[in-house]
C-alpha cells in the first residue's frame, strides 16, 4: 500500500481516538495520538508549577521538552522526558490543562513540528483539532467527526466508569466538555476547524461498531 496520511478531526469525547485506533489496526499503519502529546505538555507544566495559561513560561518550557509514543503489546505508552505518563496524563486537571496549552503558538508549533517528521516517513493516521487544516494539510483522507454534547459526554462517563477511573459526575464531564469546545474552537492559532475537504460524519446514537465501518468505507474509496 503507498504512503497515506488519514486525518480525523473533531471536539472533545467525539471518539476520534477509537475510531483512528481502529484504522490504524485495520490498515496496518501508524497511529499517532496528537492529543497525548498536548496533555503531556499540561502534565509537565503542572509538575513544573508553570500555569498552563503562562504563555511565557511555557514556551521556555518546550524548548527541550521530550515527548515518545511508543506502542507495547498493542498498548499506547507515552513518555514525558524519558518518564511513563501514560496514566498520568489522564486525570481532570491534565484534562483541562491540555486545551489551555494548545492555544499557544510555541507550544503548538513544537509539537507540529514533531507530528509532521513522524508522517513523512510513515503512513499514518491522526486525530486532533487541525490535523486536516493544519497539519497534515495534504492528507489523503480528511473526516470530521462530531457527536451532540450529550452523547460524547455518556462516552466518556462509561469509559472513564469501565476503566475504573471515574472521579466527575456526568454533568462535570459535560461541562468540561463545552469549556473545551468553546476554548478549541475561539482560539486565534489553529482553531477547531472542519477542513473544507474533509468529510463530516455525526455519529450521535450510534454504536462504535456502526461508527468505524462508516469511517473504514470513507477510507477504503480513497486509498
Amino acid at each position: 500500500m503507498k504512503k497515506i496520511q488519514i486525518a480525523i478531526d473533531g471536539p472533545s469525547g467525539a471518539g476520534k481516538s477509537t475510531m483512528a485506533k481502529i484504522v490504524s489496526k485495520e490498515l496496518g499503519i501508524l497511529y499517532l495520538d496528537t492529543g497525548a502529546m498536548y496533555r503531556a505538555v499540561a502534565l509537565k507544566a503542572i509538575k513544573s508549577g508553570i500555569g498552563t495559561k503562562d504563555s511565557a513560561a511555557l514556551a521556555k518550557m518546550v524548548e527541550d521538552i521530550d515527548i515518545r509514543i511508543d506502542y507495547k503489546d498493542g498498548q499506547q505508552k507515552v513518555y514525558l522526558d524519558g518518564e511513563d505518563v501514560t496514566e498520568d496524563i489522564r486525570t481532570p486537571d491534565v484534562t483541562v490543562g491540555s486545551s489551555d496549552v494548545a492555544v499557544f503558538p510555541e507550544v503548538r508549533k513544537k509539537m507540529v513540528d514533531l507530528q509532521r517528521e513522524i508522517a513523512k516517513t510513515n503512513s499514518v493516521v491522526m486525530d486532533g483539532r487541525d490535523i486536516g487544516t493544519h497539519v497534515l494539510p495534504n492528507a489523503e483522507v480528511k473526516i470530521f467527526l462530531t457527536a451532540s454534547a450529550e452523547d460524547r459526554a455518556k462516552r466518556r462517563y462509561e469509559e472513564l466508569k469501565e476503566k475504573g477511573t471515574l472521579k466527575q459526575t456526568f454533568d462535570e464531564i459535560k461541562q468540561e466538555m463545552e469549556y473545551r469546545d468553546k476554548n478549541d474552537s475561539n482560539r486565534i492559532v489553529s482553531p477547531l476547524k472542519k477542513a473544507d475537504d474533509a468529510i463530516l460524519l455525526d455519529t450521535s446514537g450510534l454504536s462504535i461498531e456502526e461508527s468505524a465501518k462508516k469511517i473504514l468505507d470513507i477510507v477504503r474509496t480513497r486509498i
